[in-house]
């Protein structure tokens, strides 16, 4: 399951462009004007949910997702399949990614160079949190494309040779849908949010779903990862990220 874990996270990189329509165009400063893309702002959070996940060779497991954040400093989680027992448990900060693997003994721990000269690919934690909170996934520039389809907004990045497409609702400023791959072919990531919540007087995707296509040791995986949240809390105060190999 280590291998699915680690496939969600080259999924961040491995993004597209949306499927070919017909829009109405406005003029790019009017469209500059009105979009406001909303991040979620906090300083300690921690969540609990149900997550799914559908792996390559067709195994299904169930459990619990927790997990706690640190704005702009840490992500930690532990996945519980059931009967109390941890089977992963990982922490993604500045530098790099470490998961520890309980059951099958495939643990990570890899900076974010080393992910690059393994699988040139260039992540980060900004990119995480942007992909978990469904903020738009890079910083807004006037070099992307924005145009406006009815209620919302069509955003195409390209960063570091990976194309994301961004669907964001003029309702709330969110991501509904995220479409991205890899230029150099290494993957493709389908994200969706389907429903938001209100945490701390903020929208915060209480569902998502990942499709992902990825590469592994020059063998393409294809998996897919529901999360449904059950509690978010928001909190000044500071919370604990235990993680220990």
């Amino acid at each position: 399951m280590t291998r699915i874990f680690l496939g969600s996270f080259i999924l961040l990189l491995l993004l597209t462009v949306g499927c070919a329509k017909k829009p109405n165009l406005y003029i790019s400063d009017e469209v500059m004007q009105e979009f406001e893309p909303s991040y979620f702002d906090f300083d300690y959070l921690s969540a609990r949910a149900r997550i799914v996940i559908e792996e390559p060779n067709g195994k299904t497991t169930r459990g619990t997702l927790n997990l706690r954040a640190k704005k702009d400093s840490v992500i930690w989680f532990s996945v519980t399949p059931g009967l109390g027992i941890e089977a992963l448990r990982g922490i993604i900060t500045k530098d790099k990614i470490r998961i520890k693997d309980r059951i099958n003994g495939q643990d990570i721990n890899m900076s974010y160079i080393e992910f690059e000269d393994r699988f040139g690919l260039n992540l980060s934690l900004t990119l995480f949190q942007n992909l978990l909170y469904a903020n738009i996934p890079e910083e807004f520039s006037y070099r992307d494309r924005l145009i406006r389809i009815g209620q919302y907004f069509e955003l195409t990045q390209t960063r570091s040779n990976i194309r994301y497409h961004s669907r964001i609702s003029t309702k709330h400023g969110k991501v509904e849908e995220l479409t991205s791959n890899s230029m150099q072919d290494k993957g493709a990531l389908l994200a969706s949010y389907p429903s938001f919540q209100d945490v701390n007087n903020q929208p915060f995707p209480n569902a998502s779903l990942f499709k992902i296509s990825f590469s592994i040791d020059g063998e393409m995986q294809n998996s897919i990862i529901h999360i449904d949240l059950s509690n978010v809390n928001v909190t000044d105060t500071p919370i604990t990220f235990p993680f220990q190999f």
